[in-house]
């Protein structure tokens, strides 16, 4: 059953009297692709870390499958965060160790301490890997460390990292924005894919209008810390990204 992520009246404010999200309600679930788009400053990666806690909400609730995410700690916390994949900007490998080995630290919430430090892996978790090395087309690239790839190489990983945790929802901050156009668009049939094939919500943050209009099910745009869009491609017209962006010179 697919996953139900809820926002109920999420709140950020890093400077008290300042909010960053003012009271955010959006609900996510289903094999779908949501843009989350707005300008610079607006709260896009705020909203996307409040739900996994790398940030933590003033005030609201961030469900996941019923659960308030926000009140958990310690194991119960550490547990729930193991069904949130993330996939990062600055992809976040770790830069001495091969693409494999990146890989199966996604499985590390789920493998005890002394086989983690053993390297010891279930096959059944290699036999994942080796078939996510393949669908991001880098199986000849298991043994390379992660710092000789290239950026679009290092998302692939982080993608794949982030799938082999089995997550019930999938976030990706920026995923596109240090990348080519290229690169941009096979980032975004990997994640659309990733919807689809594993059933889950992929929730990306990012500022390319023409990408999320091409690949996103559902358009979510912020301006001001607030939701003033929540639709589909076909209803962001001119008016609309006005109210996202502000004014419409740039448009033309």
């Amino acid at each position: 059953m697919t996953a139900l992520v809820e926002l109920r009246g999420l709140v950020k404010a890093y400077v008290p009297g300042k909010p960053v999200l003012q009271g955010i309600d959006l609900a996510f679930e289903g094999a779908a692709l949501t843009a989350i788009i707005g300008p610079s400053g607006t709260g896009k990666s705020t909203l996307i870390r409040c739900i996994n806690r790398l940030v933590e909400p003033t005030s609201g609730a961030v469900l996941l499958d019923g659960v308030d995410l926000t009140t958990l700690r310690g194991a119960e916390l550490r547990r729930a965060r193991s069904r949130i994949g993330m996939v990062f900007q600055e992809y976040n490998l770790v830069e001495r160790l091969t693409v494999m080995e990146n890989l199966l630290t996604g499985v590390l919430g789920r493998t005890s301490a002394l086989d983690a430090w053993r390297r010891r892996f279930q096959e059944a978790d290699l036999r994942h890997a080796w078939s996510l090395l393949d669908r991001v087309g880098l199986q000849d690239f298991a043994n390379a460390r992660a710092d000789a790839l290239s950026g679009g190489q290092r998302q692939r990983v982080g993608i794949a990292r982030a799938v082999m945790q089995n997550p019930a929802v999938l976030l990706a901050d920026e995923p596109t924005s240090s990348l080519d156009p290229k690169t941009s668009v096979e980032i975004m049939e990997l994640l659309k894919g990733v919807a689809q094939r594993e059933a889950i919500p992929v929730i990306v943050n990012m500022h390319d209008v023409d990408l999320a209009r091409r690949f996103a099910d559902r358009i979510v745009g912020m301006s001001g810390g607030r939701v003033v869009y929540d639709g589909d491609g076909a209803g962001l017209d001119d008016t609309v990204l006005g109210s996202i962006y502000g004014g419409e010179s740039w448009l033309h």
